[in-house]
């Protein structure tokens, strides 16, 4: 499809877990359902009805099937397989939920590598506002951030010469686009850019790479250094904790860090959630046990009004330290998860930008031996009852980063906080 400059413009007129291309900004509940009916080893295809759907008709996709099998002129091309696996592909797709998606085999996969941070790509995670493609965030040090990728950029094309592929993302799904974005280390791909204060659509190339993402950075600032009056024990210290996802490997590199973090004598910490995507929900409550003694850190709503309420751990092994979180519209899901919580407590000052607005959970189910879906089940809430979907949380201290100075505004007004 070729993609012209009025088309451009109509689509930027029309939502927004590395990408790497990754599924992104999803909290995902770690589940394992079992196995379902559907799988790629599928030869023949049954027709019989089950007893519980007796009031499904249907006799259209049995007449379009059958017409497909006997009119469609280069046979070689029927494959019985994909044709299941497309019709369920586009049963998900008729909810309209661009967070709920059939994976096959191969995405399944890969869905995986993302949330344990390995893959090859280009280092950005994607979601929706309304139903437009957008940037949640691109990882620092990946081939997006270096490309000049910013958080709140919307995708309204992607081009690929290698894959002969030129498209608008309008009405496509994530995982077309990760698809679409993703490829293999020293290819190239170009994303067509939308930015607020940008007059034309950008177009910028950027060369995939293999991307391994740490999940936790911690560093220490001195803030009384410069005035010489720093402690022989660093007591004046400022821990900044960065934490860049909630996956897989999560959990370890934020032990080590807390170890080291309780080694010291500081004087306060920084969370650093900024263009944090989010990850798993059990991951996120985790972080916030360490900060929360007692309380709710998140409920979840069902469909029904029905509500499970996520209590705080007992970690606490940060309970005590004085805190200041940043946040911009990078952090998503399970970042807002745990900065609700922090807020809703009064444990810590948010600072920064409004949040991304990502309130609703995805279940990961497997269907057969190597297919899976992801599926919206619930919504989030804060321990007061707030949900952030679409509207993104907003800080206790508004502070904007001046992207044309090397100075972090955000993180110098967190440390004032600390100091006061």
């Amino acid at each position: 499809m070729k993609l012209t400059l009025p088309q451009i413009r109509k689509f930027a007129v029309v939502i927004s877990l590395v990408l790497l291309s990754f599924i992104s900004g999803w909290v995902v509940n770690e589940r394992n359902l079992g196995s379902g009916v559907i799988d790629t080893q599928l030869t023949t295809v049954e027709r019989q009805l089950p007893q519980n759907r007796e009031d499904v008709d249907f006799s259209l996709f049995w007449q379009v099937w059958d017409k497909v099998e006997s009119d469609y002129f280069d046979k070689s091309k029927i494959n019985k397989e994909q044709m299941v696996l497309g019709a369920i592909k586009g049963m998900v797709e008729s909810l309209k939920d661009p967070y709920t998606v059939f994976l096959p085999p191969n995405e399944q996969k890969r869905t995986q590598e993302d949330l344990d941070g390995q893959f090859e790509g280009v280092g950005i995670e994607i979601g929706f506002k309304g139903s437009r493609l957008v940037v949640q965030s691109p990882l620092e040090g990946t081939p997006a951030y270096k490309a000049g990728i910013k958080a709140g950029d919307f995708i309204v094309g992607i081009k690929d010469v290698q894959k002969k592929l030129e498209v608008a993302t309008a009405g496509m799904n994530l995982i077309d686009a990760v698809e679409a974005i993703r490829g293999t280390a020293g290819s190239k791909v170009t994303l067509i850019i939308v930015r607020e204060g940008e007059e034309k659509p950008l177009e910028i190339e950027i060369e995939r790479a293999k991307i391994d993402i740490a999940s936790v950075k911690l560093t220490f600032e001195n803030p009384s250094a410069s005035s010489g009056q720093s402690s022989p024990d660093n007591s004046g210290q400022i821990a900044i904790l960065r934490l860049l996802k909630f996956g897989g490997s999560t959990e370890d590199e934020w032990k080590r860090a807390i170890r080291e973090v309780k080694g010291r004598k500081i004087k306060g910490m920084v969370l650093d959630l900024r263009n944090n995507p989010g990850g798993y929900l059990t991951a996120a409550v985790d972080i916030a046990s360490e900060f929360l003694p007692r309380g709710v850190v998140v409920m979840q709503e069902d469909g029904t009004g029905k509500r499970k309420e996520f209590n705080a751990n007992g970690r606490a092994n940060l309970a005590e330290i004085p805190l200041v979180v940043l946040v911009n519209g990078g952090s998503a899901s399970a970042s807002e998860i745990v900065s609700g919580a922090l807020k809703d407590y009064s444990r810590a000052k948010i600072v920064g930008v409004t949040t991304f607005g990502k309130g609703t959970i995805q279940e990961a189910r497997p269907i057969g031996t190597s297919s899976g879906i992801h599926i919206t089940t619930a919504k989030w809430l804060t321990p007061k009852g707030t949900w952030v979907h679409e509207v993104g949380l907003k800080p206790d201290v508004e502070v904007k980063d001046d992207p044309e100075t090397e100075v972090d505004e955000q993180l110098q007004k967190a440390i004032q906080l600390l100091n006061e």
